[in-house]
């Protein structure tokens, strides 16, 4: 039950030649309200910095104020782990913001997960098991300064337990932005001009 509730979040990004993917991607999340509908947020690399907006309430006929950049990613939230509050929302970062996630599903090693981080000394902002995965990455990537962010990624999500569907974008690596899923829904579409993805 608690899997088949949380999955129904919905995660979408894009990455291309359309300098205002941050419209393209709340018209991707407002499609996707359905399985989200209590808080929404979105997160573009500009001026090689995260660029972020996250509020509470339905999508409905929000605008976004995000600046111009040419990749972005987004997430449409029915809460279960934490309130339903704007620290609580997606895209979530390290603690020295080099990272951003969404996140669709359950970390079911989450209790185990965020011992384990807040006696390394992450500061955790939130009451959700989705900003886990971000201090996990900011750890590996600590641990393993020469691997390569795909690399980090994947030895990240080995330590993941649940059913999940996660987009994350590095600073150091702007043009990059990795998928991981397990179990849970993920599609991707590709054309000459741009890429998406959508849960």
């Amino acid at each position: 039950w608690r899997v088949g509730k949380n999955i129904m979040c919905g995660i979408f990004g894009y990455g291309g030649k359309e300098l205002k993917p941050a419209s393209f991607i709340l018209n991707g999340l407002k499609t996707l309200e359905y399985r989200g509908y209590d808080s929404w947020g979105i997160v573009v690399i500009s001026d090689k910095e995260f660029r972020r907006e996250r509020h509470v309430g339905k999508i409905g006929e929000a605008k976004t104020i995000l600046p111009a950049a040419v990749m972005g990613m987004g997430h449409t939230r029915w809460a279960t782990h934490g309130g339903v509050t704007v620290k609580n929302s997606h895209p979530h970062f390290d603690c020295g913001k080099r990272f951003a996630v969404v996140h669709n599903g359950i970390i079911e090693n989450e209790g185990e997960l965020r011992k384990s981080l807040t006696k390394k000394g992450h500061k955790l902002l939130s009451e959700t098991d989705t900003e886990l995965i971000v201090h996990l990455l900011e750890e590996e990537a600590k641990d393993n300064s020469k691997l390569m962010f795909l690399d980090l990624a994947r030895r990240l999500v080995n330590k993941l337990q649940g059913a999940f569907a996660i987009g994350i974008m590095d600073l150091k690596q702007p043009g990059e932005l990795i998928l991981a899923r397990f179990g849970g829904p993920l599609v991707v579409g590709m054309t000459a001009g741009y890429k998406l993805f959508a849960s």
